[in-house]
């Protein structure tokens, strides 16, 4: 199989991933048990929030770290799958 193949087939299981994660937040409201899942998300220390009367500010550090870590780790493990 040729180099983009590989690559191919990571697009699509990316894909397939990004469904899944869409479709478990389109669903949490609806679903008993996993609304509570998805509450951390915008909350976690590192987040930045700023209200004044007529300016917001919000800067979502420690959510983006988390998940630049969370995706760089399935990266990793998906390109590791498809080497072997």
């Amino acid at each position: 199989m040729g180099e983009w193949g590989a690559v191919g087939k990571i697009l699509i299981a990316a894909g397939c991933g990004l469904i899944v994660v869409g479709l478990l937040f389109v669903l949490s409201d609806r679903i008993p048990g996993l609304s509570g899942w998805f509450g951390w998300i915008g909350k976690l220390p590192g987040d930045i929030s700023i209200k004044r009367e007529n300016f917001s500010f919000y800067a979502p550090l420690g959510t983006s770290l988390l998940l630049s870590l969370g995706l760089s780790l399935l990266f990793y493990l998906l390109s590791w799958l498809f080497r072997r």
